[in-house]
């Protein structure tokens, strides 16, 4: 099972999760985010846990609503894997093969029932496409808690019943919304996702993590497929 730590704002929660066996690390380019990061800090801690960690995770941009060429420049500044789009963004933004973004970026969804669920993931899903880490590839969708204003963080448990035919007939979903350390093992195993993704739910305050959730919730998602 593969794990995502997001909300990343400074290097010490970097390094925790990464020597934890995070799989992905998230930095939010969202300024109303209480989790948001700024892009010159982003690089200099991407650089470190590449220049420290053996086999380090990928690193993963979070972005709402912005342009394929804009985020193209923030990977390439920051030296970042891969773009989650969070916003409203048309799909060919990913999965146009003339998109200077396509390969290595993948939508969040937030449905707010079954039908929009089936509908968004076959508007959104993208096929796998070859990254720089080809052991942790770039998933098809993440799933993410409805909400009608927030876009993500909301510590709100998602309603796993309108999208379980989704997991069923989709592949490589990475599953969000209200994940924490003594529930991300449950929500696993009804679901059977790609990946899990958490951000309040191993926060000590929003934008710091608290280390012992951090270790508890990667050592509780692993050990699942095990």
């Amino acid at each position: 099972m593969k794990v995502k730590i997001c909300g990343i704002t400074n290097l010490e929660d970097a390094l925790v999760a990464a020597e934890a066996g995070a799989d992905y690390l998230g930095f939010i380019f969202y300024p109303p985010s209480p989790r948001a990061i700024e892009p010159e800090a982003a690089r200099q801690i991407a650089a470190h846990i590449r220049q420290t960690i053996p086999n380090p995770p990928l690193l993963v941009g979070v972005f709402v609503n912005e342009s394929a060429d804009s985020i193209a420049q923030t990977l390439d500044e920051t030296g970042l894997d891969l773009a989650q789009l969070s916003g409203e963004e048309v799909p060919a933004l990913a999965g146009d093969p003339k998109s200077p973004i396509y390969g290595r970026a993948y939508k969040a969804i937030r449905p707010a029932t079954a039908a929009e669920a089936e509908v968004e993931a076959e508007w959104y899903a993208v096929a796998h496409a070859p990254v720089s880490s080809p052991q942790s590839p770039v998933p098809s969708l993440l799933v993410d808690t409805y909400h009608p204003t927030l876009r993500g963080g909301t510590g709100i448990a998602a309603e796993w019943g309108i999208v379980v035919y989704l997991f069923e007939h989709t592949p490589g979903i990475m599953l969000a919304g209200g994940l924490r350390p003594d529930n991300v093992a449950a929500a696993i195993e009804q679901l059977r996702p790609f990946a899990v993704d958490v951000a309040s739910g191993v926060e000590a305050l929003p934008g710091k993590k608290d280390h012992d959730k951090v270790r508890a919730f990667i050592a509780n998602a692993k050990a699942v497929d095990s």
